[in-house]
């Protein structure tokens, strides 16, 4: 019964502003197709629905503490590795440790902020197009990176633009400040999202796992657990 109250949940919730465009374009699309063809009215129609379940925007239930680092999207954690970060960002030469959270096409696509903290830098970048999913995407692929000053800190998050995206949409700027699973962009439609984070936090998911944006725990500051142990069964 829970996984139904769930289930509804994330699934009949308010649509976001940046969506309204798109919804309004695919229901006009389907009049205009069922005029031609009663049956492509009804295909259509379903391509609107997924348009309008595209750009939901649920609320969350955020964890109120700074040694937390969230999940800033919704989707599948698809790396945890060391690797320098991308130049732009100005973190410096040495491997950080990043998490990577790859959205398919039907998760929720919008981002929130991992940390509570301050934007000190936004850097965007053109590039290719290829399967977010792989990990040359983080070089070779459009994205936006952010740095948030946090107590911890400088924290890098960066917008990975994907096979099918093609607009990458961010909504704050330099010196504005983020709550810990604050909204702060949007990438239209299949993408990536990395977080680079500094030394002394511990990953809390594996790869495979599940994430929420504003309410996954990717990782921690300060806890003497040592690093999560996962086994599938």
């Amino acid at each position: 019964m829970n996984n139904l109250f769930d289930t509804i949940r994330n699934t009949l919730v308010p649509i976001h502003k940046e969506g309204y465009v798109f919804v309004a374009a695919f229901f006009i699309a389907s009049l205009v197709l069922g005029y031609i063809a009663e049956p492509l009215f009804w295909i259509g129609l379903v391509l609107t629905l997924w348009c309008a379940y595209f750009f939901r925007d649920p609320e969350r239930v955020v964890p109120q503490d700074d040694d937390l680092i969230l999940s800033p999207a919704d989707g599948r954690v698809s790396h945890i590795t060391m690797i320098v970060p991308p130049v732009e960002l100005g973190l410096g030469a040495e491997p950080m440790l990043r998490i990577s959270v790859f959205m398919n096409v039907f998760n929720c696509h919008v981002n929130r902020s991992p940390v509570r903290g301050q934007v000190t830098r936004i850097e965007y970048r053109s590039g290719q197009f290829v399967n977010a999913e792989l990990d040359k995407a983080s070089e070779d692929n459009e994205r936006n990176g952010l740095v948030i000053e946090t107590r911890h800190g400088k924290i890098g998050v960066v917008q990975i633009a994907g096979l099918v995206a093609r607009r990458i949409v961010c909504w704050v700027k330099p010196t504005e400040p983020l709550n810990a699973g604050e909204r702060f962009g949007l990438i239209r439609f299949g993408s990536r999202l990395d977080v680079f984070v500094p030394a002394g936090a511990e990953p809390r998911v594996s790869i495979g796992q599940l994430a929420l944006a504003g309410e996954t725990v990717l990782a921690e500051f300060g806890s003497t657990k040592g690093p999560t142990i996962s086994r599938r069964s």
